[in-house]
């Protein structure tokens, strides 16, 4: 399977580059020694956001192959069990 196959990649990767410019946010937070809870909230944002961009990825990974792979009918409900197991990867 090809990656140009995955869509959902370009809106990762926009996702991902705005996660990146929140962290270089949150660095500069350490230097100019903002408070923990500050520290804390933000960081917790940026990692919210990654493993966002995570979950996505795996969803669009699961239903290319799901759907190429699975026999009529089954697809669906293997889907929906394996989008509800990765959201604890």
């Amino acid at each position: 399977m090809s990656d140009s196959l995955h869509t959902s990649h370009p809106a990762i990767v926009k996702r991902l580059k705005r996660a990146q410019g929140h962290l270089s946010a949150v660095l500069s937070m350490f230097e100019a020694q903002r408070p923990c809870v500050d520290l804390a909230q933000q960081l917790h944002a940026v990692e919210s956001a990654i493993s966002s961009a995570k979950r996505e990825l795996i969803h669009d990974h699961i239903e290319h192959c799901l759907t190429d792979t699975a026999e009529p009918g089954s697809a669906h409900d293997s889907l929906a069990e394996l989008k509800q197991l990765a959201k604890y990867l």
